[in-house]
C-alpha cells in the first residue's frame, strides 16, 4: 500500500497496466476494453485515487473558469460593497454559461505576479490602467481579457459608465442649489499622479466636476479636494478634517457612496445637520443608499449590468466569437434627502 496520496502510477501498478491505460480509463474509456477499465476503476477505488480535475482541464486547454484581476488586496476589495454588486452580475452570467469565477488579487503586492498562478481561461481586468504591464502580459500570453473601470485600449473589449456625465450632473445640481463651498472626497489615485496625471474613472469624474464648475465661473482651485482610500472610515476621517477648516464646506461631493456614508457619520457626530447645514452626495447608488438616513442623493451607475456585460464579453472572447466594442453605460442622478439649498 503506497504512503501518502495515491497517484496514477500507484493505480497502474495495482491494476497491472500502464499509466496511459489509467488515463484512458478516466478520460477516453473507448480506447481500452470494458474489463480493463473495470479493473483500473476497482484499483483506484481501493487506493482512494481520484484524478485531478484541474489537470484534465488544463490538458484539454480550458478550465471553464474566468478570473477577476483585482487592483487591491482582497480585504480592501471586500470592504467595498461596489464589488459585491459587480461580482453578482458577473456571477449570473457564469452560472448561466457553466463557468466558475476566480478572484485574483495582487500576489506579494504585484498584480503582474498573480497572473501565471490563476488557472483561468480569461480575465476581467478591474481598475487597472490599460498601459500597465499586466495588460501587456495578458496580450503577450494570448489570454482573452475585458477592461473594466479603465482607459480604452484598441483591440480590447471594455465596459465603463459615463463617469464624466454623472459627475457633471451631480456637481451642477449642487451648484444650482446655491452651494459654492464644495469639498470633494475622491478615491486615492495611488502613487505618481503628479507625473502621470489622473487616469480612468477618477480622471473622468474629476473632468465632469470641472465641466460643471466652469459653467458657473469656478475652477478646481475653488474646491477642497481630499484623496482617500474608498472606505467608510476614511470618508469619516477626511470629513472631520474638512469641517475643522475656518470656512467649512456647505456640500460634500463624494466620488463613491461608501465615502459619502463616512461623511454623514462624521457630520452627525459633529452635530452638523444633513442636509440643513451641509449637503452630501455620493456616486454608485448602492442598495444601502436608499435606506441610509438621510437617504443619499447619488449618481446611479448600473453596477450589476456592468458585471454581467463584462462576463458576457469575456466568455464570447474565450469562445472565439465576434469581439465586442467598447461599451459605455449611462448614469443618472438620484435625488434623495441628503441634499438641500445652501443657507
Amino acid at each position: 500500500m503506497p504512503s501518502g496520496r495515491a497517484t496514477s502510477s500507484d493505480v497502474a501498478a495495482a491494476a497491472g497496466v500502464s499509466r496511459s491505460a489509467v488515463s484512458f480509463a478516466f478520460n477516453n474509456p473507448q480506447r481500452i476494453s470494458a474489463a480493463t477499465r473495470e479493473r483500473i476503476l476497482a484499483a483506484a477505488e481501493s487506493l482512494g485515487y481520484a484524478p485531478s480535475t484541474l489537470g484534465r482541464m488544463l490538458q484539454a486547454g480550458t478550465t471553464h473558469s474566468i478570473g477577476v484581476l483585482l487592483p487591491q488586496r482582497l480585504a480592501r476589495i471586500l470592504e467595498n460593497p461596489y464589488y459585491a454588486r459587480f461580482l453578482m452580475g458577473a456571477g449570473q452570467v457564469c452560472d448561466q454559461e457553466g463557468y466558475t469565477l476566480l478572484l485574483t488579487p495582487p500576489l506579494q503586492d504585484s498584480v503582474l505576479k498573480a497572473i501565471p498562478y490563476a488557472a483561468v481561461d480569461g480575465f476581467i481586468v478591474c481598475g487597472l490602467e490599460a498601459d500597465r504591464g499586466e495588460v501587456a502580459e495578458l496580450t503577450r500570453r494570448g489570454i482573452p481579457f475585458v477592461l473594466i473601470d479603465s482607459d480604452r485600449l484598441d483591440g480590447a473589449p471594455s465596459v465603463e459608465v459615463d463617469d464624466r456625465g454623472g459627475a457633471r450632473e451631480v456637481t451642477r445640481y449642487l451648484l444650482e442649489l446655491g452651494h459654492r463651498r464644495l469639498a470633494v472626497l475622491s478615491m486615492d489615485p495611488g502613487a505618481h499622479v503628479p507625473e502621470r496625471g489622473y487616469r480612468g474613472p477618477l480622471a473622468r469624474r474629476l473632468s465632469g466636476i470641472t465641466d460643471a464648475l466652469t459653467d458657473f465661473g469656478l475652477t478646481m482651485a475653488d474646491v477642497r479636494l481630499a484623496e482617500v482610500p474608498v472606505t467608510r472610515s476614511e470618508g469619516y476621517r477626511a470629513t472631520r478634517e474638512l469641517m475643522a477648516a475656518e470656512q467649512r464646506p456647505t456640500a460634500v461631493l463624494a466620488l463613491s457612496d461608501v465615502l459619502a456614508y463616512g461623511a454623514v457619520d462624521a457630520l452627525q457626530e459633529l452635530a452638523i445637520k444633513v442636509p440643513a447645514e451641509v449637503s452630501v452626495t455620493g456616486f454608485d447608488d448602492l442598495q444601502e443608499s436608499s435606506w441610509f438616513r438621510p437617504r443619499l442623493t447619488t449618481v446611479r451607475q448600473p453596477i450589476v449590468t456592468k458585471g454581467r456585460m463584462a462576463a458576457d464579453f469575456l466568455i464570447s472572447a474565450i469562445r472565439g466569437e465576434a469581439q465586442h466594442p467598447h461599451q459605455t453605460l449611462d448614469t443618472s442622478l438620484i435625488v434623495r434627502e441628503s441634499t438641500a439649498k445652501a443657507t
